[in-house]
């Protein structure tokens, strides 16, 4: 199989503040109230301490007050000593038991850049929304000049592999074969917020029909020739030319930022196994889409369900496929095109209606745009949410976590289990760049287990 593709990859909340005035507030109502003089009646200190009843019931259930008074009283509870010197100022810490309930945490309602731990959210919102069987499709149809034509949905995963089986499917289908045209017009042309302009992978472009994650994988033969380093995937004509035009070394690359561009690299890649199974296109490779005449002759539904994708997006850390799930939710809810601008909402609806987020911070779906903004409590929920699919994320032992890192950031979210019962929940945002996070993330484990057997 290809190579999936490995990205390596606030100001500080005022809630604890407010819980402190508002019980101040209230202390002060009780003070007046206490300071009355003795002539008044009983029905008017009744209704008063009703008031002040009132005012301490809304301030409970207010949705932001209650996570701020949780991170307040948890505040309370004090780190262990092996975070003490590794935790900053400028840090952001949080740990809860399976109950969900905080044993301890820092700065825990600071809004932070996630980095690439936002994948979690990305899966979760797929899932929820999508469900987990849920498989990307593309269409194929013939027009009444035996035109193929190529729809794309957005399908992450069109590896050579997937190209090589459509192939054999759709060539009993073809009898004679004219234009080769190309129809990703079920995405929008959007950049993505942090995406550059470089030809490294985690820069590549999202398109609603793209091949190998929109990369050439390429090495030089003995004679300086351009070969495919990958056995199953063709050097086509147009990732030959760019990598010349780009004097590219070996290695794996994104060559285009041109989303027609990558759908062509697409379709060469489609025509290269057409064939060798016998189909040969006569006229052009050109940009298009489907009219409604056309006649559909196939449809492929992705071998991948979309639980086995988001679990690949998440093992790799690929921007790539996290994009393209969030451009394909936002097509789905909103309609054609897939736009940021529509992803970005139903991502922040997601946040805010089911995961109960007072304030959203979203700019794409990877976590590569320093944009994003989330606080550890808020990951706790997306955590509790996440939880019965928490076999998605990559495990080591009792460990099953996320990792993300930018410049001067590092983060880690995720669960740590236990024989007694739910899975702890950690998020660790990293601002300090001389942290060591694996040393952090130890330091949790063996207080848990530390207090487990304190407890037994």
């Amino acid at each position: 199989m290809i190579m999936f593709l490995q990205i390596n990859e606030a100001p500080r909340s005022d809630s604890t503040e407010l819980v402190e005035v508002k019980l101040q507030g209230i202390q002060a109502k009780a003070n007046k109230v206490s300071t009355k003089p003795p002539s008044r009646t009983l029905k008017e200190m009744l209704t008063s301490w009703s008031l002040i009843l009132l005012l301490c019931v809304a301030w409970l259930f207010h949705p932001a007050t209650t996570q701020a008074s949780h991170t307040f009283l948890a505040a309370n509870a004090e780190l262990p000593p092996c975070l003490l010197s590794q935790i900053s100022s400028r840090d952001a810490l949080l740990v809860a038991g399976p109950d969900g309930r905080i044993i301890y945490s820092k700065n825990a309602t600071r809004k932070c850049v996630p980095a690439s731990t936002l994948k979690i959210l990305t899966g979760l919102a797929a899932i929820d929304h999508f469900g987990k069987s849920y498989r990307f499709r593309t269409e194929f149809y013939l027009d009444c000049d035996q035109n193929l034509k190529v729809k794309g949905y957005g399908d992450p995963l069109l590896i050579s592999e997937v190209w090589q089986e459509i192939a054999k499917a759709l060539a009993p289908k073809l009898q004679g074969l004219n234009d080769l045209v190309l129809d990703d017009t079920y995405f929008a042309d959007d950049i993505i917020p942090g995406v550059g302009s470089s030809t490294n992978p985690y820069d590549a472009p999202n398109g609603a029909l793209c091949a190998n994650f929109n990369t050439v994988f390429f090495k030089r033969d003995g004679t300086g020739r351009i070969v495919s380093a990958e056995p199953q995937t063709p050097i086509t004509p147009l990732g030959r030319q760019k990598i010349r035009q780009l004097g590219l070394d070996t290695g794996r690359y994104t060559f285009s930022h041109h989303r027609h561009e990558a759908a062509l690299y697409a379709g060469e890649i489609l025509a290269h196994f057409l064939k060798e199974n016998g189909k040969v296109y006569q006229g052009d490779m050109r940009a298009g889409v489907v009219a409604p005449g056309d006649t559909l002759i196939y449809v492929y539904h992705s071998v991948f369900t979309l639980d086995q994708a988001v679990k690949k997006m998440l093992e790799f850390s690929n921007n790539f496929m996290a994009n393209q799930i969030l451009l394909a939710l936002g097509a789905q809810v909103h309609g054609p095109p897939g736009t940021l601008a529509k992803g970005v909402d139903v991502f922040s609806n997601y946040c805010r209606e089911v995961l109960g987020f007072s304030d959203v911070q979203i700019a794409e779906g990877s976590g590569i745009s320093r944009e994003n903004r989330l606080s550890p409590l808020d990951m706790l929920s997306v955590l509790k949410h996440f939880e019965p699919h928490r076999a998605l994320l990559v495990r080591e032992g009792t460990l099953l976590y996320k990792t993300g890192s930018l410049r001067g950031i590092k983060t880690r979210a995720g669960y740590i289990e236990n024989n007694s019962g739910g899975p702890y929940y950690f998020a660790i945002f990293l601002n300090s760049s001389h942290a060591n996070i694996d040393s952090i993330v130890d330091c949790v484990r063996k207080s848990l287990h530390h207090g487990q057997d304190a407890s037994n």
